[in-house]
């Protein structure tokens, strides 16, 4: 049975969702939740290939099934791991998915195959960054915690979009430092869209300030340039305060590697205020190590922020902390 796109989304609540692409399509970005079991591996997806531009379609299918019929067992097997019945995807919803939903059905494995594959999927992701989002952004100098009073709003049952957590980045040259591995900028705005296509776009929703560039990951430029053009809350915090606060954030990291993020700024700090940081960092003082970096990071954000229009600051106000500020803007939006 074929199903489309909306149809998969919603039997996926119930059913396993199994992607029969190559392992390395897979791990460059692939659905949430799908388990990948691929029918032609990355060496095999190769040889089809090369088969298929010099010897034509026919025999590019021969060996496709010369080289998959010695791991139908294996293929069989891991499909009835997975589940009595599947939603089963491939590149474009054609002849890899098409033959695995063959397979499956005489060792009785009932499936249903996604109609334009993976690629359906990638277009309605791409689509969704279009919404009109009611975006609030929330903005600040660097440790002026705006990830916590983001997360603050989200436990009030606000609407939120927390882009750091889905890029497993905090943004700056140290946003890596004791994070998971990024994943890669598809699979990036595929979970991004896991999450937009909960939200309900009549309601207003909040998001961090962030650049077009979140670690290696990059937002859709659609969205960036909504963002861009959205009401901003900006938080005013002390700068002991952030100070404080970026300690106690990078404090246990490894100095070695926060050296290292160090020296992708060496030109925007200046030679002399990098060695000053790393003299201090080498001796264990992470907060002069800290108040350094800020002469160039509270620049930064300044220069931004004076690029953006006036009017974009909706609020301004003591960042204070997390809880009490995110009641304090729930007020005022509920005032308006």
């Amino acid at each position: 049975m074929i199903v489309d796109i909306e149809q998969f989304l919603r039997l996926r609540e119930e059913l396993p969702v199994v992607d029969v692409r190559s392992e390395g399509e897979f791990n460059a970005g692939h659905i949430k939740g799908a388990r990948n079991i691929p029918l032609l591996n990355d060496r095999e997806r190769v040889e089809v290939g090369t088969d298929y531009k010099k010897k034509g379609q026919l025999e590019a299918i021969k060996t496709g099934f010369r080289l998959v019929g010695p791991r139908l067992p294996e293929i069989i097997e891991a499909a009835e791991n997975t589940g009595k019945e599947l939603l089963v995807h491939c590149w474009r919803g054609g002849m890899r998915s098409g033959n695995f939903c063959q397979f499956l059905s005489m060792a009785r494995i009932k499936t249903r195959q996604l109609e334009g594959g993976y690629r359906a999927y990638r277009h309605l992701a791409l689509k969704s960054f279009e919404a009109p989002l009611n975006l609030i952004v929330i903005t600040g100098y660097t440790g002026s915690g705006k990830s916590d009073v983001l997360r603050a709003l989200g436990e009030k049952g606000e609407q939120i979009i927390d882009l750091e957590q889905l890029a497993h980045h905090k943004g700056s040259a140290f946003g890596g430092l004791m994070m998971p591995p990024q994943p890669t900028t598809e699979q990036f705005q595929n979970n991004l869209f896991e999450t937009i296509r909960t939200l309900d776009f009549g309601k207003r929703i909040w998001i961090e300030d962030e650049s077009l560039a979140i670690g290696k990951v990059f937002l859709p430029d659609v969205l960036w340039r909504r963002m861009t053009a959205s009401p901003l809350v900006e938080l005013v915090v002390e700068r002991e305060v952030r100070i404080q606060r970026l300690v106690q954030e990078y404090g246990h990291a490894n100095p070695e590697e926060f050296l290292k993020a160090m020296t992708r700024i060496i030109k925007k700090l200046g030679g002399q205020h990098f060695q000053a940081a790393r003299e201090k960092l080498l001796q264990g003082d992470m907060t002069a190590t800290i108040d350094i970096l800020l002469n160039y990071y509270d620049k930064t954000y300044l220069h931004a922020l004076n690029r953006k229009a006036a009017p974009r600051v909706a609020w301004r106000g003591d960042g204070g902390k997390a809880g009490v500020v995110a009641e304090e803007l729930l007020t005022l939006w509920r005032n308006e």
